[in-house]
């Protein structure tokens, strides 16, 4: 998940706990730290503590690198493109929403106002995105 706002990651964290989606879930601040993540770069250089996601929860407000950026770069890899990334937002603007599409996201979603909404939306996500979706197991 990449998102500038620390309690949102952490309520993130928690709502993953409670909705009992058993995968681990790692975080940065922002679209810098996503794709130095996904590249396996700097302070994520290690990529047994760093490892490739099977899903990016992506919010395009942030600072240094917003989403719709990070979201462009992710698709021009071609060692990224594959990994879906789910917008997780809190715009509801209709141009956001066309672009994040353009760029390649999966989905585009609104944050839940309410920590019960968020869990649900964890639920939902973890039975979609892990029991249902097949994605190539990468190295």
């Amino acid at each position: 998940m990449a998102d500038d706002d620390e309690d949102d990651r952490l309520l993130a964290v928690d709502a993953l706990k409670e909705s009992r989606v058993l995968n681990t879930f790692y975080t940065v601040e922002d679209g810098v730290q996503l794709l130095q993540y996904l590249r396996n770069e700097g302070e994520f250089s290690d990529a047994t503590t760093s490892p490739r996601p099977g899903l990016i929860l992506l919010d395009l407000n942030m600072p240094r690198m917003d989403g719709r950026e990070a979201l462009k770069e992710i698709k021009a890899d071609p060692n990224l493109r594959s990994i879906p990334v789910v917008i997780l937002t809190t715009s509801k603007e209709e141009e956001d929403m066309l672009k994040g599409y353009d760029l390649g996201a999966a989905s585009y979603i609104t944050k839940p106002i309410n920590f019960e909404g968020l869990v649900e939306l964890m639920k939902a996500l973890g039975k979609y995105w892990i029991e249902f979706v097949e994605l190539p197991q990468y190295k």
